[in-house]
């Protein structure tokens, strides 16, 4: 089918549109930036995801995979200009299995998780996220377990078996024990889960803290420029005979030791405090 010669004259100038129109709203409007680099970065990261599924597919449904998405992943802070420092990387067990929680402010988390990922680890992530295309994909076949969070009665079968493959394939993982973004600068309550599964398992803790991103991103305020980022590793916090009557003290003296490290090592001893501060101070040279 051939399109009717006057279309074309159109079709050129809502291309020539859209090059001057793209460059003049990157450079006047913030909002639009920040829209722009959200869209690539979750483009870009399914992406490389379709550039992984072939090579961990040699593998199949492995742990080990884990560390191609992590090596196709590092290069994105770059690309955004995010600096991000770790510290405490010397507190992981080395020749144990164990339960990571970690604080979750967005979709950028994973960026830091990237950074600090210890070897046969893997996240637990809801079960949405495994038919989020070729992410959803290259997540399963690196062995990240999925959990159907309304169906609590499954989410319990499935922390009961990771407690098994902790002891018996030593894996580690990786939980946001909120439960969902929070993006208010501070901690939601943590849900028990994995406590629970650290616990049944009587293997360590390791609590994981992300400073705040509110210098460099703000979804309230679409705001997106580059900037820093802390990961602190905190030292294991041991869970050998405890029971389950012990997992709710247990799980509020960890988000107590989180938030005050939290507190400290996020800008201005603030720790976000809902995106308090302002656009500037920090450049926005690149992507």
């Amino acid at each position: 089918m051939e399109l009717w010669p006057g279309v074309w004259p159109v079709l050129l100038l809502l291309f020539l549109l859209l090059l001057f129109l793209l460059p003049t709203l990157w450079f006047c409007s913030p909002s639009a930036k920040y829209f722009f680099k959200m869209a690539f970065y979750n483009g870009w990261i399914l992406f490389l995801a379709v550039l992984a599924i072939p090579v961990c597919a040699v593998r199949g449904r492995n742990v080990e995979n884990m560390k191609i998405l992590r090596l196709m992943l590092l290069h994105i802070k770059y690309l955004y200009g995010i600096r991000v420092e770790v510290r405490g990387a010397h507190h992981f067990p080395p020749s144990q299995p164990y339960v990571v929680v970690s604080n979750h402010q967005s979709s950028l988390d994973l960026l830091g998780m990237m950074e600090v990922l210890p070897g046969r680890c893997v996240p637990i992530a809801k079960r949405e996220l495994l038919w989020a295309g070729s992410a959803g994909l290259a997540c399963w076949l690196a062995g990240v377990i999925f959990i159907d969070r309304k169906r609590t009665g499954d989410a319990i079968s499935v922390m009961s078996e990771v407690a098994q493959t902790l002891l018996t394939q030593d894996v580690r993982v990786w939980v946001f024990p909120e439960g969902t973004r929070n993006h208010n600068g501070s901690m939601l309550p943590f849900k028990r889960g994995a406590f629970h599964l650290a616990v049944q398992a009587q293997v360590p803790i390791v609590p994981i803290v992300m400073s705040s991103y509110q210098d460099f991103y703000c979804k309230k305020e679409r705001r997106f420029t580059s900037g820093r980022c802390q990961v602190r590793v905190l030292p294991p916090v041991p869970t050998e005979g405890l029971t389950p009557d012990d997992v709710p003290a247990l799980a509020d003296r960890v988000r107590h030791s989180m938030l005050t490290v939290f507190r400290e090592i996020s800008t201005d001893g603030r720790g976000g405090g809902d995106c308090l501060k302002k656009p500037g101070g920090v450049g926005d040279a690149r992507l």
